[in-house]
């Protein structure tokens, strides 16, 4: 897996991380998870390459969409990659993969470790 950043261009996080990685001199392959949603399998290989030991670390729990899917009350690790799937408005962003690396760039800054 060469450098990508999952994406939300409406996302000022995700902008100020695409800018940082643009004015370090890379061109990052830049996946609209939006619009192209990660599925099920790509979800879980980002969850171990982050070191998260919970999909639910993933989510931003704060979505309207969480809370409409009652997601707090659920405790299958698969059912919740299932709902980013079906729901990628859950998924935090943004998301840089560097090879085998990755990072979630809250702040845009914490992306620089994995360069």
């Amino acid at each position: 897996m060469s450098l990508c950043i999952y994406h939300n261009p409406r996302c000022s996080k995700s902008r100020d991380t695409l800018a940082l990685l643009e004015e370090k001199g890379l061109a990052p392959n830049i996946i609209k998870y939006l619009e192209t949603p990660p599925d099920a399998g790509q979800i879980s290989q980002l969850l171990s390459l982050l070191g998260m030991s919970s999909a639910r670390q993933l989510m931003r729990t704060k979505e309207a969409v969480y809370k409409e899917l009652e997601l707090a009350e659920v405790h299958d690790e698969q059912a919740l990659i299932n709902a980013m799937v079906a729901n990628p408005k859950l998924i935090e962003r943004p998301i840089v993969v560097n090879g085998k690396q990755a990072a979630l760039g809250r702040p845009p800054e914490q992306v620089l470790d994995i360069l």
